[in-house]
């Protein structure tokens, strides 16, 4: 007799991530515990990042970019005085500096990274560069050229510790931020350099960590809770009907800029429309 496949599984979990395994390592355990090839996450976190995960599974998958944009919030120490070769605990030492440290020098300065600034690519990170990732080129050894990108930084808070060369910080950023270069750009604007540890996402857009459970326990959520941050729309029936179709609704007023999940009269997710160049862009969702 022939194996009965397995159903497949649709949907959401938010992991807790612990220290140690990858992002793509915390995937590959939950295609274990569900049985479901598809599974991709919104928002990479380095082996020894904790902290909120979001996960789609199945078709959910399709869902994971409305997911990524959304800002992300952080807490890490910064350690002044030590530069390493990843801007973090990981990396080797590569420069040390002999540095006194006021509380408030400290925190004014952090302030003052607040708003629309432009950040250089660690070279750990996946930005590709001439179609290669920059962790790939640093490992080979060879040089990348890194274009400076802008990022939002919404809120940068330090808050001193026991250890004078030790601060605990506190940030809330657009996605596309790197935590590591924050700190190590406030090691150098404070005449020495930096580097982070023990850094933990505690929120990526309105999942928190009392959202995520550990990979062999976080629970499954319907594949709407991704479009959650969306403007949503409630549809009558024959509206949801035509929705399916991946027909956009002439008569419909779409208020914002979008993009708009559309949920039928059930709220089960139906469909994301959403502007690309100026056109209305119709996204089915068949769970």
């Amino acid at each position: 007799m022939a194996r009965r496949r397995p159903a497949t599984v649709h949907g959401t979990v938010i992991v807790d991530k612990p220290a140690g395994p990858t992002s793509h390592d915390v995937v590959t355990m939950l295609r274990r515990r569900f049985g479901e090839r598809r599974i991709g996450h919104a928002g990479t976190l380095d082996p020894s990042a904790t902290g909120v995960l979001v996960v789609g599974i199945g078709n959910a998958t399709r869902l994971l970019r409305f997911a990524t944009a959304g800002r992300k919030s952080y807490e890490c120490e910064i350690v002044f005085g030590v530069e390493t070769s990843t801007l973090d605990a990981a990396g080797e030492t590569v420069a040390t500096w002999s540095m006194s440290l006021r509380p408030a020098d400290v925190a004014d300065l952090a302030r003052s990274f607040v708003g629309t600034i432009l950040q250089l690519p660690p070279m750990v990170s996946a930005v590709r560069v001439g179609g290669r990732r920059l962790h790939e080129i640093a490992r080979s050894g060879d040089a990348a050229d890194r274009v400076p990108r802008e990022v939002e930084v919404y809120r940068f808070e330090v808050e001193a510790t026991g250890d004078p060369l030790v601060y605990r910080a506190s940030v809330d950023c657009s996605a596309g931020t790197y935590v590591r270069t924050l700190g190590a750009d406030l090691g150098s604007a404070l005449g020495g350099g930096a580097h982070i540890r023990s850094l933990r996402r505690t929120r990526s857009g309105s999942f928190s960590l009392t959202d995520a459970g550990p990979p062999d326990q976080a629970e499954l959520w319907p594949p709407a809770e991704l479009v959650r941050d969306l403007l949503q729309i409630r549809l009558s029936g024959d509206e949801a009907a035509v929705a399916r179709h991946g027909t956009h609704l002439a008569d419909l007023r779409y208020t914002g800029s979008g993009p708009w999940a559309l949920f039928d009269p059930e709220g089960r997710l139906v469909a994301v429309h959403e502007l690309v160049d100026g056109r209305l862009r119709a996204m089915v969702l068949p769970i």
